[in-house]
């Protein structure tokens, strides 16, 4: 083999490694061991936020609509888990240096990340759950957490006997004080004067994977006469279950149903169905039917709301759910009106 010859062939093993390295742990566990892409199917790379699949909630549920789109649409997902935010770019460029059909990333926390590798690969489509990348080869898939939030903190209001509730927020910024602006206002809609205490388990993105820290905060609320807690905190919020079955009292899930990790102390969950979002936008690439843009889900698409099933069915009396359907009602009809805090900055 000639000179030249052999530098284009290390040049190519190089730049083979370099696209699929990094991506290694996501193409393993996306899929079995040894098969290769298939181009007859629509390929989609979802990047999950740092903490990975376990959290029972955000990442969780995200992969619950890959794997759902795998089986209901034929496509070939694979997801990568990033272990520090540093390492979203990478991802993200690798999937799109692949070809990927479509690339997903999963949080408000790769918004920069993907604003920069999108504007590099302006013929590939992503997708970005939680924030908005205004570029027109990104759908940015957002949600009416104040409504649901809303609806929960009803909820609370009606349940209380202390007439002290609290929230417990993941990392103090916009997008969670979302959560606890219409949680208060939803409390205080059904019962005036209740007190709302409020903590964050901290400013960076470990405040969403620190389950110690949200019992710890959780037990100095219901020690200070909370008797339901709210927890919008990511894997930090099993903390704040678990001290709701130390205390005998009550927690509120979110973002997936949470009723069932323990069942008699979860009140209810205030459900965001990122899965939905992560399926709906797959099913538009599968029927080359993809639009970039803001993509909102709320009350009207069911894409937020509360959890009611056998875990929890005997917490919530017929009264307090047609309350709560009839909140909802005017929640869409527009006669309730709930603060947007992301909006009203």
């Amino acid at each position: 083999m000639s000179r030249s010859r052999v530098v284009v062939a290390v040049l190519v093993a190089v730049l083979g490694t370099a696209a699929f390295g990094g991506c290694q742990k996501g193409e393993r566990e996306g899929r079995a061991a040894g098969d290769g892409p298939d181009p007859s199917r629509i390929r989609v790379g979802l990047v999950l936020s740092v903490g990975g699949l376990g959290d029972k909630s955000f990442n969780d549920s995200a992969y619950e609509g890959l794997k759902r789109a795998e089986k209901e649409l034929g496509i070939e997902g694979v997801y990568g888990q990033p272990e520090q935010m540093a390492e979203d770019e990478k991802y993200l460029r690798q999937y799109a240096v692949q070809g990927m059909d479509l690339v997903i990333a999963v949080g408000f926390l790769m918004k920069d990340a993907l604003g920069q590798v999108s504007a590099e690969f302006p013929d590939s489509r992503f997708a970005i759950i939680d924030a908005v990348v205004d570029q027109p080869n990104v759908a940015s898939l957002v949600f009416s957490e104040h409504e649901g939030s809303f609806l929960v903190g009803a909820i609370a209001g009606l349940k209380t006997k202390t007439g002290i509730i609290g929230f417990i927020g993941g990392m103090d910024i916009p997008l969670i004080h979302k959560f606890e602006v219409g949680y208060t206002e939803g409390a205080e809609y059904v019962r005036p004067g209740i007190e709302v205490l409020s903590a964050y388990a901290g400013s960076g993105p470990e405040a969403f994977h620190d389950p110690v820290k949200g019992k710890s905060l959780a037990l100095s609320q219901f020690n200070r006469g909370a008797d339901i807690i709210f927890q919008a905190a990511g894997s930090t919020g099993n903390g704040v279950i678990d001290a709701a079955v130390e205390k005998g009292l009550y927690a509120i899930g979110v973002d997936a149903n949470q009723n069932y990790m323990a069942p008699g102390h979860v009140l209810t969950s205030m459900v965001k169905r990122v899965d939905v979002a992560v399926f709906e936008i797959i099913r538009e690439v599968a029927g080359d039917r993809f639009s970039g843009g803001v993509h909102v889900y709320g009350l009207e698409v069911d894409g937020v709301g509360y959890s009611l099933d056998e875990h929890n069915e005997g917490l919530l009396p017929e009264d307090v759910i047609a309350r709560v359907e009839s909140i909802k009602r005017d929640i869409i009809a527009g006669k309730i009106k709930v603060t947007d805090y992301t909006a009203a900055r």
